[in-house]
């Protein structure tokens, strides 16, 4: 590694002193520790049960008793810590039962490292360095990515990083290399990226004569391969992205591959096969296991602007094979991104624009997530700071402390370079040879929304811009600091001007942030001094990263951290869904709601009212006391004021100059969006100097689940008296069926966590004729079952067979799932079968025949406790329920008590029964819940899974 020379270096933490080989270590401070006690020893520790399920069957995922966490974590964030990151065998003594343990497993490698390798310049500032590591752990004030937790201190490879990068050329050996790659890397559970336009395109030659296949035949086995891998079966999907560059002569090929997929995902669907996502049909579906990325350059966006044509180039000649309309095919790109959302967007020369080293090579590609961008067989390891822990009670932003840690978290991250494994030899070396690394950041959301900022607006942006600036700011001008002590990176000489250039870059674009409060001022005055020490340092001793930061998806370390949004998002929802200690869950509302309400100058009485009225509603529209300018301030990313499209565009347009890679996120759009929607976003991406853009239009895509959680379905049908049937005898019994119009009744319910829906309609005089039940996935057995069920019901009352017939014949018949209801008058129930006769009963039997068959309300059984005659208070409510059944118009009918809300499971779901709508999310292969999007992927908030590489 080039040497630097021995001045002294000039840092903010401090002066630095001799290390070893003559170099100077730093010098570190305390940021939230104090001398002579260690971090550990300020945290209420706390013993907890940590049981995992599969709330669909019941199944234990995971079980481990008497783990050690501080008393803050919640439930959530113990359990996915408890499951994911303890190592050794679950009942053993070799098992980590502590989070201490955990901390000390990957903080000693850390300090052990840096001790070895020079890193600080005294045994003092070692201990500074492994203690505040160690706090800001504990008290989720940041958080390594997954892989670290995993790996570090184990008899495992230590592999840190999530992100990996490789190449493909156009031979058959490296195509091989390239399946045999990504294979390892999904095994260990990482993710990978690449651009495939290096192969020849299926319109040249080879050398022997014949037609190559081009990338998208190729593309065929790698999906497959991913496919089978699933990341070992554990603890995620393989997650992969495949780019293609827009002159590639197969453009129009991939760009359509996805979605000629879901047009045969829907035919097989409507054919009857199982094709929701997990289904046992979808496997024969391909390209389904990446995100694919055109990339796109300055000379087609500006063909597409004047309307021109664009040449698509040979890959061995560079030569223009074939022309093309850069706005017809720039349509397609948008009508596939419309019909399946993909593929995405990526600007190849914005990108390149800013890349530090191009003398080593272009950047071609990107990871899964699209966030990581550098050299081809690259990797990069992340951390995220949490952003909430920085607001003060007077909501000022604490830029000292968020300065210190900043510097912390890179010279840590630089470390774990030194000692890392890598999974291929040639990713090991471009590295350790350019020590790229993502510094990020989470509950950006939340901080905006509790600091009274709208998440699509000037003050919004701006704080965002400033933090951005501030946090990319120090990591460089720390990388300057680390240089002059451990030595520059290896490609650092090669590309010194470049690297320099893209600094004073990000320089120039921090002194065009607007402040608008004092809030960004301070922290925007404190980011300008930053890049001026940064062009400092950095000229002085260059630089020991070629890459700093970046925005990730946050997906399981955002739970780690229990933190309300992750990376660069806005809240999900105002309302989430809650674990408890002990067992249970709860609805509630966000905390950052009540902060935001108290600055932006309510009492406290007026938010109790507001609180209340969002637990209630899920949104703020009409909210008592809420002034309409303050509505923006709670707008989410989900809901009845759902943050629009270009909203999320020019968040990210704010902070994007100040990351040296990109941003995890993906743009949703409503159902209704049009194509040229799709098209003036993509567009509009470029024009404001984005590097990747994804977007996803609500139910594009076929295989997305049910969710057991959407809000119950109003049949509010006017019944028109039917005539009665006129008497036929014959020998056998006769049919009456139903009228074409018939009163009916849903209810929803649960038995055991497991839920359901029964559909109950009647005849004209009250008698009831038919039963639909929904349990089960369309096109599961299950719900076969329940549909032959139900029909042979409906008939059998059709054809005169009594009501309490069957409920004498089910009632008390036991399997599972059985136990608890959310129904308040069948509070246990012995089986699903048990439950439904019993609802039936209550709604369509008479008091006296219930009384015979045990069946009472739960108003009946009081009554009866209470000595009273439980038959008194049926009279008038049979009466009603006749009139009700008998004919439309009815006067003023009696208002019915809400029904009570179906079980969620996880906060995606709670949004949906606020919504009355499927969210397009997949469920989680491990514990059945639905998971929530967590920038391009999707995270599980019961145990942590992921579906990209984060």
């Amino acid at each position: 590694m080039p040497e630097k020379g021995d001045g002294m270096t000039e840092t903010v933490s401090g002066s630095a002193r001799r290390g070893k080989a003559g170099r100077k270590g730093l010098k570190m401070e305390r940021i939230f520790t104090r001398p002579g006690v260690h971090p550990y020893d300020d945290v209420r520790w706390e013993r907890r049960d940590v049981v995992m399920t599969n709330w669909r069957d019941g199944s234990v995922n995971f079980e481990q008793k008497g783990v050690e966490f501080p008393a803050g974590w919640s439930v959530n964030a113990v359990n996915i810590v408890t499951s994911k990151y303890f190592r050794g065998a679950v009942g053993t003594p070799q098992r980590e039962s502590s989070l201490k343990q955990l901390v000390d497993r990957v903080v000693g490698v850390y300090t052990e490292t840096g001790r070895k390798h020079g890193y600080f310049a005294s045994e003092e500032d070692a201990e500074i360095f492994d203690h505040e590591l160690k706090h800001a752990l504990v008290n989720q004030v940041f958080s390594f990515n997954s892989p670290v937790w995993f790996n570090v201190g184990t008899a495992s490879p230590q592999q840190v990083s999530a992100c990996f990068i490789l190449s493909v050329d156009d031979t058959m050996e490296s195509i091989l290399d390239w399946y045999k790659e990504e294979g390892v890397i999904f095994k260990g559970g990482s993710g990978s990226g690449v651009n495939l336009s290096r192969i020849r395109s299926s319109k040249e030659l080879l050398s022997s004569g014949g037609t190559a296949s081009g990338p998208v035949s190729f593309m065929r086995g790698a999906d497959a391969s991913a496919g089978t891998i699933k990341s070992g079966g554990a603890t995620r999907r393989a997650a992969k992205m495949v780019v293609l560059d827009v002159d590639h002569p197969d453009v129009e090929e991939f760009i359509e591959t996805k979605a000629r997929e879901e047009d045969k995902i829907r035919a097989l669907r409507d054919a009857g096969f199982d094709m929701d996502l997990g289904g046992r049909d979808i496997v024969s579906v391909q390209y389904q296991n990446a995100n694919n990325s055109v990339r796109v350059s300055d000379e087609f966006m500006r063909a597409v602007e004047s309307g021109g044509p664009f040449g698509l180039r040979a890959r061995r000649t560079g030569e223009v094979i074939s022309q093309v309309d850069a706005k017809g095919l720039f349509r397609k790109l948008a009508q596939a991104a419309w019909e399946c959302a993909d593929p995405g967007i990526q600007y190849d020369d914005t990108i390149n624009d800013w890349h530090t080293n191009p003398e080593t090579g272009r950047i071609t590609a990107s990871n899964p997530c699209s966030e990581y961008m550098s050299l081809d067989n690259s990797s990069c390891n992340l951390a995220s700071i949490n952003l909430l822990k920085f607001l003060n009670g007077d909501n000022t932003f604490d830029v000292e402390r968020f300065v210190k840690l900043s510097e912390l978290i890179i010279t840590a991250m630089d470390i774990s370079i030194t000692f890392a494994d890598f999974p291929t030899e040639k990713i090991g070396e471009t590295t350790r040879a350019y020590r790229q690394l993502g510094i990020g950041y989470a509950n950006l959301g939340a901080l905006l929304m509790a600091t009274g900022h709208a998440y699509d607006s000037e003050g919004g942006r701006s704080l965002a811009a400033a933090i951005t600036s501030l946090m990319t700011g120090v990591a460089y001008r720390r990388s300057a600091e680390l240089a002059g002590a451990v030595g520059t990176y290896d490609g650092y000489a090669r590309n010194a001007e470049a690297h320099q250039r893209v600094m004073r870059k990000h320089a120039a674009a921090n002194d065009e942030i607007r402040t608008l409060d004092a809030v960004d001022k301070s922290i925007h005055g404190e980011a300008t001094k930053q890049w001026r020490l940064c062009l400092k340092v950095g000229e002085k001793n260059g630089y020991r990263n070629a890459q700093a930061s970046l925005l990730a998806p946050t997906g399981t370390i955002g739970l780690m951290m229990d933190c309300d949004t992750t990376g660069i998002e806005p809240d999900l929802a105002l309302v989430k869904y809650k674990k408890l200690v002990g067992g249970g869950s709860m609805q509630i509302v966000n905390n950052t709601v009540p902060r935001a309400l108290k600055k932006l100058g309510y009492q406290q009485e007026q938010i109790e009212a507001i609180v209340e009225y969002i637990a209630e509603h899920g949104h703020v529209v009409d909210a008592p006391g809420l002034r309409l300018e303050h509505y923006e301030v709670f707008d989410c990313a989900m809901g009845e004021r759902a943050i629009s499209p270009m909203g999320h565009v020019r968040m990210m347009a704010a902070v994007q100059p100040f990351l040296s890679g990109a941003i995890s996120k993906t743009v949703n759009m409503p159902e209704q969006a049009t194509v040229e929607d799709v098209e003036k976003i993509y567009f509009e991406g470029w024009k404001l100097g984005l590097k990747a853009l994804a977007i996803y239009r609500d139910n594009c895509k076929v295989g997305q689940p049910l969710s057991v959680a959407k809000k119950k379905t109003e049949e509010k049908v006017e019944e028109a008296p039917a005539p009665a049937p006129a008497p036929v005898v014959e020998r056998g019994p006769v049919r009456t069926r139903l009228p074409k119009q018939r009163t009916a009744t849903v209810t929803r319910f649960s038995v055991g966590g497991a839920e359901g829906y029964m559909t109950a309609s009647c005849y004209p005089d009250n008698g009831l004729g038919e039963v639909f039940l929904k349990l089960g996935k369309q096109g599961s057995t299950l719900a076969g079952v329940m549909d032959a069920f139900s029909m042979a019901i409906s008939i059998s009352l059709q054809y005169g067979v009594p009501l309490e017939t069957w409920v004498e014949k089910f009632t008390n018949m036991r399997f599972e799932p059985a136990g608890m209801t959310d129904d308040p008058d069948i509070r246990m129930a012995t089986s699903m079968m048990d439950y439904i006769f019993r609802r039936l009963a209550l709604d369509h039997l008479p008091y006296e025949t219930r009384a015979e068959l045990g069946i009472f309300s739960a108003e009946e059984r009081t009554a009866q406790a209470a000595g009273q005659d439980p038959a008194a208070l049926n009279a008038e409510e049979d009466v009603e329920r006749e009139s009700l059944a008998q004919s439309v118009p009815v006067e003023q009918p009696k208002a019915k008590e809400p029904e009570p809300a179906a079980v969620a499971h996880s906060s995606t779901e709670l949004i949906e029964s606020h919504q009355g709508r499927t969210a397009d999310a997949p469920l989680c292969l491990t514990c059945g819940t639905k998971m929530r999007p967590a920038g391009s992927c999707y995270v599980c908030e019961g145990c942590g899974s992921t579906s990209g590489c984060s």
